[in-house]
């Protein structure tokens, strides 16, 4: 499996700051972020699956213009996976007809543009031998992480979250894990507002690497605009035994 960063920033603001969107092989997406938008038409339409790990403006900004952009030249309506919680917050707040149609219902209930498949904690998803799994995190709504597993290898995603045992031990149980892709939104002098706000800061990140017990290659997301490279100095100040790095749009992990 190839998994292409769209976008992995925790803000806006320069060219290489797009929020949360992971292409996995060329019909799935991981978040749905302004990253998305990078995709090409034609690329788009390739889109058959969208997972989401949680409701948040960053993670879901693209997902109603994707739709909207290329559902009537599908023949298939996009599948779009997430929690029942993340789901009813889409229909109430998105898909409400106010801030954007209802696209499960358009053009009707029985062909529809999107529909929304829930999945539970722990649940996974197969696709033609690719197999997805929802992880535990913990954030300030219902959140998720994702194992993607092709067979060969692995890749976890933390999606937003702090400091999670339940994570880690999800984590440590992937056999073949070679990549960890996990966020740390806020530097250490923000160590308040991190707790507050259920994100991850550096001195968390590296109490929680110290409970990996497997060796994936680690990459740093989600980090906010302006603060990004105090809170990869503060990370690397902390000489982690996984020498994590920054993600960076583009780039392409393999597994």
């Amino acid at each position: 499996m190839k998994l292409k960063v769209l976008g992995c920033s925790g803000g806006i603001g320069g060219a290489q700051a797009r929020t949360t969107s992971f292409l996995v092989d060329e019909d799935i997406l991981i978040d749905c972020g302004t990253g998305a938008g990078e995709l090409s038409l034609d690329a788009m339409r390739r889109i058959d699956h969208v997972f989401l790990t949680h409701a948040h403006l960053d993670h879901i900004a693209c997902l109603p213009l994707l739709i909207d952009s290329v559902g009537d030249a599908r023949s298939l309506p996009v599948t779009v996976h997430a929690t029942p919680e993340t789901i009813r917050i889409l229909h109430s707040h998105v898909f409400n007809w106010l801030v954007w149609p209802d696209f499960s219902a358009i053009p009707d209930r029985h062909h529809p543009f999107m529909r929304f498949q829930p999945m539970k904690l722990g649940e996974s998803i197969s696709l033609g031998g690719r197999v997805i799994k929802a992880l535990p995190a913990q954030h300030t709504v219902p959140t998720v992480a994702y194992a993607l597993d092709s067979g060969e290898g692995q890749l976890v995603f933390s999606g937003d979250t702090a400091y999670c045992p339940e994570l880690i031990a999800a984590i440590n149980a992937q056999p073949a894990l070679r990549h960890l892709i996990v966020e740390t939104a806020f530097a250490d002098e923000q160590h308040g507002l991190a707790v507050a706000s259920r994100h991850l800061c550096p001195s968390m990140l590296l109490a929680m690497l110290e409970e990996v017990h497997v060796t994936p290659e680690v990459h740093i997301t989600h980090l906010k605009p302006g603060a990004d490279l105090r809170i990869i100095a503060q990370i690397e100040a902390g000489a982690p035994r996984l020498k994590p790095r920054r993600l960076q749009m583009g780039q392409e992990l393999y597994f």
